[in-house]
C-alpha cells in the first residue's frame, strides 16, 4: 500500500513539473526593458516640459507645487542629498528635483499614483517608491528647524503670542485632532472605522498663536476618541507626567490676588479636564461667567481649527480618501505638517527662517507607557474657576458677552 501511494505522489510531481515547463514555454518574452511611453520622459514628461515653462511664471509654479520657486529651491537644497540616487550602467537615475516634484504634486493634489505616472512618464512602481521616500526625507530634514520639541522659552513665547493675539493668558497652545481619511487595510476590521462612518487615522496637533504646528502625533486609530488618542500619545503622557518643560506657574495679568496659575493648553469637550488642559463647561443654559469662559476659550481654540483648514486647503490629499497603507499615509501627513510650518517661516524668495527664540537643546519626549483615564481632579476644577473669574473681572474684553 505504501509503495502504491509513493508511486502516485511521484506521478503527481512529474505532471506538475511538466505543466510548469509548458507554462514557461508559453510565457511571452519581455519585449522591452522600458515602455516606449516612459522612454519619452525627458521629451514630454511634465517635469521636463511643462515645469520648465512654469519656472518663468512664479504664480503658476506656486499653484502647481504649493511652493514658490524660491521655496522649492530652498527645500531641494535641504532634502536633495537624501533623495539623490546613483546612475548605473543600465540607466540614469531620476534627478532629485524631479523626485521632489513628483512627491509635492501628489501631496498637492491627492491624485492616484496612475495619474502621476502618466503625467511624469515614470513607472508606477517608481512612483510608489519615490513618494514615501521623499516624504520621509522632508520630515527628517525639516523637523529640527521647523517643528523641534519646544523648550521652556519656546512655551513662554507661545503663551505671549496667545495673550497678545487672542487674549488668553498662560496658553501654550490649542489642541485638537483631525481624522485623515484612508482606505481600510485588509483584515483590519473596525480598527480604523470612525464615528463619521469612514476609515481614518488621526492627526493630533498642538498649534501656536500663528497657526504653526508645534507638536503632532500621527497614526492613531480612527475608532479611538480624541481623549483616547491624547492618553496614548507621547505628548499626552508627557503632559500627565509633567515632563513638557512648561514655564513655572505665574499669576494671571492683573490677577496677582488669585495666586500663581499653571500654563495650560486649550481644547474642546472631547478632551478631559486636567490641571494643564482646559476644556469648556458643558451644557447650554449656563451662568454668564461660564458662558464668558467658554467664549474666551473657544476664541483661542479656533486657532487649531484654522490650522487644519489651511493644511487641507494647501495640500488637497486631505480632500479625498488616501489609497495608501496607513504607514505610508502617516509619512505623507507628517511631511505636509512640517511643510506647513516651512511655508509660514520661509518667504517666497526662499530666505532662511528666523526663529522667535534661540533654539535650545531639549530632551525628546520619551514614551511613558499607557496612561489610565480618570475623572477631573479638584485642582483642575479650581484652575478653571480661577480663569473663569479672571475673564469676568480684570481680564474682561469689551466684545465678550455681557448678559
Amino acid at each position: 500500500m505504501a509503495a502504491v501511494e509513493l508511486a502516485l505522489e511521484e506521478r503527481v510531481s512529474l505532471l506538475y513539473l511538466l505543466w510548469r515547463a509548458e507554462q514557461r514555454r508559453k510565457r511571452r518574452p519581455r519585449r522591452t526593458w522600458v515602455h516606449q511611453v516612459l522612454e519619452t520622459r525627458e521629451q514630454f514628461g511634465e517635469f521636463h516640459h511643462l515645469l520648465q515653462e512654469l519656472r518663468l511664471d512664479d504664480g503658476r509654479f506656486q499653484r502647481y507645487h504649493r511652493l514658490s520657486l524660491g521655496q522649492f529651491e530652498d527645500l531641494l537644497t535641504r532634502v536633495g542629498p537624501r533623495i539623490a540616487r546613483l546612475d548605473t550602467n543600465y540607466r540614469c537615475s531620476i534627478p532629485p528635483a524631479e523626485r521632489l516634484s513628483i512627491c509635492l504634486r501628489f501631496l498637492a493634489t491627492g491624485d492616484s499614483f496612475r495619474t502621476i505616472v502618466f503625467s511624469f512618464r515614470v513607472g508606477v512602481s517608481t512612483v510608489s517608491q519615490i513618494i514615501p521616500q521623499v516624504a520621509t526625507a522632508i520630515w527628517d530634514c525639516l523637523v529640527d528647524d521647523f517643528m523641534a520639541v519646544p523648550s521652556t522659552e519656546d512655551w513662554r513665547s507661545i503663551a505671549e503670542g496667545f495673550q497678545e493675539r487672542w487674549n488668553f493668558p498662560l496658553c501654550c497652545g490649542a489642541l485638537n485632532g483631525k481624522h485623515v481619511q484612508t482606505k481600510a487595510p485588509p483584515n483590519s476590521g473596525s480598527t480604523f472605522h470612525n464615528y463619521k462612518g469612514t476609515f481614518s487615522i488621526v492627526l493630533l496637533a498642538v498649534v501656536d498663536a500663528e497657526h504653526r504646528f508645534r507638536v503632532i502625533d500621527v497614526g492613531g486609530y480612527g475608532r479611538t476618541s480624541d481623549g483616547g488618542i491624547l492618553a496614548n500619545s507621547t505628548f499626552g503622557q508627557a503632559l500627565r507626567a509633567g515632563t513638557l518643560h512648561l514655564p513655572p506657574d505665574q499669576p494671571l495679568p492683573g490677577g496677582e490676588h488669585r495666586g500663581a496659575q499653571p500654563h495650560v493648553f486649550v481644547a474642546d469637550e472631547a478632551f478631559p479636564l486636567r490641571r494643564e488642559l482646559m476644556r469648556p463647561f458643558p451644557g447650554r443654559l449656563l451662568p454668564l461667567e461660564k458662558r464668558v469662559f467658554n467664549y474666551r476659550l473657544s476664541r483661542a481654540r479656533m486657532i487649531v481649527e484654522g490650522a487644519f483648514g489651511i493644511l487641507s486647503s494647501q495640500w488637497r490629499l486631505y480632500r479625498r480618501a488616501m489609497e495608501l497603507r496607513p504607514e505610508i499615509a502617516e509619512k505623507c501627513v507628517k511631511a505636509t505638517c512640517v511643510l506647513h510650518n516651512f511655508l509660514r517661516c520661509v518667504d517666497e524668495r526662499g530666505a532662511p527662517a528666523v526663529r522667535d527664540v534661540a533654539p535650545a537643546v531639549v530632551e525628546p519626549l520619551q514614551g511613558l507607557g499607557r496612561m489610565a483615564a480618570n475623572n477631573s481632579s479638584r485642582e483642575a476644577v479650581l484652575v478653571r474657576e480661577k480663569f473663569m473669574a479672571h475673564f469676568s473681572a480684570e481680564g474682561a474684553v469689551s466684545w465678550q458677552p455681557k448678559e
